[in-house]
């Protein structure tokens, strides 16, 4: 990213070629994702067998964190407005004529990606379309194992969707491989057509989505845990492993062993640590959620569309749901934000500029999604099993 920076100025228009590359990987991720998400939550619906009470528990507190997560990046994209610092004088401007001012109907769209077949949705990449569809071949599968007659067979469909799942993990671990020379292109075509003056627009994006995930943290995940008995003193001292390692894998899943054994010293027991960090990090991606509903406002602000309060809330409703499906896979956020932007039809335009600084909040959301997994594995265990910590009497400390 700063290597593009700095060359930028320097290689004038031999840039051009660099950042059809930025298009090239969103192009690629775009189309690794919809089979992806598919293959995704067919496996989870035949994988997952969980207590109905602890599941039940687990969804709740779930829906509150990534709802306070929702509002927490809505209310400050909405204050702050980010997406009007952005100044693109050349090339892809997000708020040229063809988007300025256009109002998006969401109800509308919504009503629109119910499925009608079962293959336009993935040329679509229409992701309300794609949950349907799965969770519709999901819930049956499970359905049909249950009969004696398709035990065997059924087996047999479960084997090939965890095969084609790890297939499409696969190839797009090799996508991601790309984004590295995709940052550079992007980020030496920005600065040569444009100057600098982008870089204000994509550092308020920046500091916008690292202030909400730090807001998140600091109250939402404290306040958990002081509700929960558990000395702040004693938990930041075993996060410190995981939040390094998230931070340096950018990747949640990746950290879940490092996750799972501060856990264990925390005294957390093996079933909550399992079903908040293994099972749970499908429903708990906080640190997605809140950078997709703050990213959704800055590219409709940035493209001069208007979103009122019900559009922000449909929007939001897809987030939630594109960060379920797409959890657990390599820059996770992007991924889904791509599929996010594309089914509630705002601007793509704006993508590979976006992709030149997504190192940097990357790492914010993997962090936040690691805390997440580990709060929600302690509020499970508080609720099975209340009890006061002993350090409780120093949890201000």
């Amino acid at each position: 990213m700063v290597l593009g920076f700095v060359l930028g100025p320097m290689l004038g228009k031999h840039t051009a070629l660099l950042g059809e590359v930025g298009k090239v990987v969103i192009s690629a991720i775009k189309a690794a994702a919809a089979p992806l998400l598919f293959f995704a939550i067919i496996h989870a619906i035949l994988k997952t067998e969980v207590d109905g009470r602890s599941a039940g528990t687990m969804v709740v507190i779930a829906f509150v964190n990534t709802s306070i997560a929702l509002v927490t990046g809505l209310v400050l994209s909405n204050v702050l407005r980010p997406g009007e610092h952005l100044v693109v004088t050349q090339g892809s401007d997000p708020s040229s004529s063809a988007y300025a001012g256009k109002k998006v109907d969401f109800l509308k769209t919504f009503v629109g990606y119910i499925p009608t077949n079962f293959v336009s949705p993935f040329a679509d990449n229409a992701i309300l379309s794609i949950i349907i569809i799965a969770l519709l071949f999901g819930f049956a599968l499970r359905r049909v194992r249950r009969e004696p007659a398709f035990a065997q067979t059924s087996k047999s469909v479960e084997d090939a969707v965890a095969t084609l799942l790890r297939m499409m993990e696969i190839v797009l671990a090799w996508v991601i491989k790309l984004i590295p020379l995709a940052v550079f292109g992007v980020a030496a075509k920005t600065v040569a057509e444009n100057g600098y003056a982008p870089l204000k627009g994509l550092a308020v994006y920046v500091g916008v989505g690292l202030l909400g995930l730090l807001i998140h943290i600091v109250i939402t995940y404290q306040a958990w845990l002081l509700i929960a008995g558990q000395s702040l003193r004693r938990f930041w001292k075993e996060a410190r492993e995981p939040v390094v390692y998230a931070m340096g894998t950018n990747s949640s899943l990746a950290t879940l062993p490092v996750t799972l054994q501060a856990l264990d010293r925390l005294k957390v027991s093996k079933a909550s640590a399992t079903l908040g960090a293994c099972v749970g990090t499908n429903l708990n991606n906080d640190g997605i959620v809140l950078y997709e509903g703050m990213a959704v406002l800055f590219v409709a602000q940035a493209a001069g569309i208007h979103l009122g309060i019900g559009d922000q809330v449909l929007a939001a409703v897809t987030c939630i749901v594109a960060a379920m499906g797409v959890a657990g896979v390599p820059e996770a956020g992007f991924v889904s934000l791509a599929l996010v932007l594309n089914t509630v039809g705002l601007p793509l335009d704006i993508l590979p500029l976006l992709l030149a600084v997504d190192w940097v909040i990357a790492r914010g959301r993997s962090v936040t999604n690691v805390l997440s997994d580990m709060v929600l594995s302690i509020l499970l265990d508080r609720a099975k099993s209340p009890r006061r910590s002993p350090d409780a009497t120093s949890s201000l400390s």
